[in-house]
């Protein structure tokens, strides 16, 4: 485990490592998540063999510090993500972000374009004001005392599912409140218009079982190679590790 500190108060980020040759390529969680329970299965895969593989621990998620006086913006976070990355010495690598990772990983890329060789988004969000059913908007439904304090966080464990709960436990309800009220209110520019600017290759990553991509056509035409994955849902790593392996080694 490594770590690199991202606040004046010197608040660590961690990560792990695979070891391995060419550019790394760089796994960034969802809200509520944890790198390693969502892609180190995908390290064993074939097409990645001996390649360089980091997951990273957000702020307030899984294994990183917790600080209570951070305001988990999407930039904060793409802030810290740069941290680590300049302690690990990673420059121009392959980083692969999921959900409310992805829109850090186009943030970072938007800020620090120089640890960023090639971007992967799956399911990210591109756009602030998510629809209702999106768990970032079941979150702020809460105020940020009610959420930590009166009973919110355990409604939401309770409603998400085993699978969201076993990882969303381990994050930091201040922390996870404030990441999703972020992710509500997204960035200026926008996620989109980021992704969409970037000069780096970018695929974007959705699963079929989630529908239509919003505003494909328009990524398309900036240049970002919009990618959909038979039979999968939002999890693409779970639901067809396979493809999403191909996928981003493709991209490697």
């Amino acid at each position: 485990m490594r770590e690199a500190p991202f606040d004046e108060q010197g608040s660590v980020i961690r990560w792990t490592e695979a070891t391995g040759e060419g550019p790394a390529v760089v796994f960034v969680h969802g809200l509520g998540a944890a790198s390693t329970v969502y892609h180190a299965h995908i390290a064993g895969r074939g097409e990645l063999a001996g390649r360089r593989m980091l997951f990273v621990d957000l702020p307030g998620h899984g294994i990183s510090d917790r600080p209570a006086d951070f305001a988990y913006r999407l930039e904060d976070h793409a802030d810290a993500l740069a941290a680590a990355l300049d302690a690990a010495r990673v420059r121009g690598g392959v980083v692969a972000g999921h959900s409310m990772g992805g829109a850090v990983a186009i943030v970072l890329a938007h800020r620090r374009p120089d640890l960023v060789g090639r971007l992967v988004v799956t399911e990210g969000n591109l756009d602030p004001f998510p629809l209702p059913p999106a768990g970032s908007s079941g979150i702020v439904a809460h105020t940020e005392k009610e959420f930590v304090q009166g009973g919110g966080f355990a409604r939401v464990l309770e409603r998400v599912g085993p699978t969201w709960a076993a990882t969303m436990r381990l994050t930091d309800p201040l922390a996870l409140h404030r990441t999703a009220t972020h992710l509500v209110r997204g960035t200026r520019p926008v996620m989109r218009e980021m992704l969409q600017a970037a000069r780096m290759p970018r695929t974007y990553l959705q699963g079929e079982l989630s529908g239509d991509v919003a505003g494909a056509d328009e990524l398309r035409a900036a240049g970002v190679d919009v990618v959909i994955i038979p039979g999968a849902g939002h999890n693409v790593m779970f639901d067809t590790p396979d493809a999403f392996a191909r996928t981003v080694a493709a991209a490697s």
